[in-house]
């Protein structure tokens, strides 16, 4: 069974995009939404060569799919991003089932609640692929047992408390 796993996260703006590339880009996100003009200036964010100065939050997000890879043997991790970056959610979608994936599940790095790529854009982007790709069995990591993610966040507290008290 080949299973794939795609750890979506936001996305950030490289630090050497032009600065008239992201402020048409925002313009155009409140103006015209759905333009092919905006699509463009995605394409061209998304498409901005990167490295691990110019965007740390890519390389950060890179670092937790190899970390997560180390412990699911059995799936083939990926990222994808919500913005600015490249593969987006559907580009990594379209990527597994053409790797023949028997399944997918995706998980976002966004923990709680209310925000719009976890609760309304990503579960979008998942059902139109489910309904063209019913043969792929596809799942949603989400919403988080947040007990889950209180341990996780306690554990790095005393982590960070004791490397505090032994230096």
């Amino acid at each position: 069974m080949k299973k794939y796993t795609i750890l979506v996260g936001h996305g950030a703006v490289p630090k050497d995009a032009p600065k008239s590339l992201v402020e048409e880009f925002k313009r155009l996100e409140r103006v015209s939404p759905n333009s092919p003009e905006l699509r463009e200036a995605d394409r061209k964010l998304r498409a901005w060569p990167r490295n691990s100065e110019t965007d740390p939050y890519k390389e950060g997000l890179e670092r937790i799919a190899a970390s997560l890879q180390k412990q699911m043997s059995d799936h083939v991790v990926i990222e994808a991003y919500n913005e600015f970056c490249s593969p987006s959610l559907e580009e990594a979608l379209d990527f597994a089932a053409q790797k023949n994936a028997d399944s997918i599940t995706v998980i976002p790095t966004m923990f709680t609640r209310g925000g719009i790529h976890s609760e309304t854009e990503i579960p979008d982007i998942i059902s139109k692929f489910s309904k063209t790709h019913p043969d792929i069995s596809t799942n949603y990591v989400w919403p988080f047992n947040l007990n889950v993610i209180a341990q996780m966040l306690a554990e790095e507290v005393v982590r960070v408390e004791k490397s505090t008290v032994s230096s």
